[in-house]
């Protein structure tokens, strides 16, 4: 059965939400039974159909009235919630990660770069223990893979990547960042773009000014400046 569209499907969609979503042993059985008829197709009884229906049509128009001033603004934000979560997840794509890799050899290193989805950001953080900043940098890190879950955010040491000759403590942190097998991004000693204390949220608007991140999803966590970041040691 093909919906009504333009304002009165969505009239239509919002009354049988709110009615599902009530608990219907609150509702008064003349509310429930108008709410019933509101959000489904009409379909008159046998007799005289005519006369029920304007009776049935005059007998709405004043309760309709009355229980659209009665619909509270709060499952009116509900239901809005819902069709954005809806939306979203009918536009998500492509892989989803969520949490911050540890690559512990070059091999895991090249197969991350190379076989991950043409559309997937990859963000490498090659680091050492003992670097100031490192550790800072890896909690943002883990912090900014669960808001943006499409983008594989990885570590890996200097002494695993089979290179460390080219990443001596002094370059690092440094942040790689690959799309379709293509360097991208790529920043030698970070830490030195950002204030002595930083937070997630930082490198985030970092990445942001470069383009490298995609736009936030929908519920997304805020709470990328708080107390929990860990700042530079």
């Amino acid at each position: 059965e093909q919906k009504p569209a333009g304002p009165k499907g969505v009239i239509n969609d919002w009354r049988r939400f709110k009615l599902e979503s009530e608990d219907h042993e609150s509702i008064p059985p003349n509310k429930r039974e108008l709410l019933r008829q509101m959000s489904s197709p009409y379909r008159p009884p046998k007799g005289d159909e005519k006369e029920l229906r304007e009776r049935l049509n005059r007998k709405m128009s004043i309760q309709e009235y009355e229980l659209i001033q009665d619909e509270d603004e709060k499952s009116l934000r509900k239901y809005r919630k819902q069709c954005m979560q809806e939306m979203h997840q009918r536009l998500s794509f492509g892989p989803r990660f969520g949490c911050l890799y540890d690559l512990e050899s070059g091999e895991q290193f090249l197969e991350v770069i190379e076989k991950e989805h043409r559309l997937t950001i990859v963000v490498v953080h090659i680091y050492e223990d003992e670097v100031k900043g490192c550790d800072a940098l890896n909690k943002c890190l883990s912090c900014l893979a669960t808001e943006y879950p499409s983008v594989k955010f990885c570590k890996i040491k200097a002494s695993n990547t089979g290179a460390g000759d080219r990443f001596s403590d002094g370059v690092l942190p440094t942040l790689l960042v690959y799309k379709a097998g293509e360097l991208v991004g790529n920043f030698l000693s970070i830490t030195e773009h950002l204030n002595e204390e930083f937070f997630a949220v930082d490198v985030e608007c970092f990445l942001n000014e470069y383009g490298l991140l995609p736009e936030k999803e929908f519920g997304a966590c805020q709470n990328t400046g708080s107390e929990d970041d860990a700042d530079v040691e």
